[in-house]
């Protein structure tokens, strides 16, 4: 079974209460979509894996040693999908004990991760607007260790584990973010 993406919103709005966060798990779902339509998958499914994400991160004060492993049983009590919840748990390989190992999972983690540095770069641009930020800018920052230094690149670099080259999918990632930069305030 599958919610609804508003189901899968209250949900959100039940867990999480940081605006940065919710923003985050937004920001996710739309590079998730972006990719399911690249990859040809189903586009509600992996919107809802980028926009549930990180449903326990503040009840588990982003622990990794634990985080997901609460968001796994709450989507399990709701019915979810199996492969939607494992992809959300594989995102934290720490949690899972284990290393990613599916097209899903891989998408996930790359996902989610490159949120972070999209919107660290766009903050260095005078304007602060996701529309200014070019490719290339992303690119260049992910080779600066010390700019955002905790983005995760390894993570990011899964985006060719599933056939997407690192500058295409800098590319599909700021323009999935682009589009909904008005509820990003970006």
């Amino acid at each position: 079974m599958s919610m609804s993406r508003d189901e899968a919103l209250a949900l959100l709005g039940q867990h999480i209460k940081n605006e940065r966060m919710i923003n985050h798990c937004l920001a996710s779902e739309a590079v998730m979509r972006a990719l399911a339509r690249r990859l040809g998958r189903d586009e509600e499914r992996w919107g809802l894996a980028g926009l549930l994400h990180d449903l326990d991160v503040e009840l588990c004060n982003a622990d990794l040693n634990v985080h997901c492993l609460e968001t796994e049983r709450i989507l399990k009590e709701k019915g979810l999908d199996a492969e939607i919840i494992d992809a959300i748990k594989m995102h934290n390989e720490t949690a899972a004990g284990t290393k990613r190992s599916t097209e899903f999972q891989h998408a996930l983690a790359a996902g989610e991760t490159i949120t972070g540095l999209i919107i660290a770069t766009t903050m260095v641009y005078p304007d602060k607007k996701i529309a200014g930020v070019k490719t290339k800018s992303v690119v260049k920052r992910m080779k600066e260790k010390a700019f955002a230094a905790s983005v995760s690149r390894e993570n990011i670099l899964e985006c060719e584990k599933i056939g997407i080259p690192l500058d295409e999918f800098a590319e599909l990632s700021l323009k999935a973010m682009s589009m909904i930069s008005d509820r990003l305030g970006l």
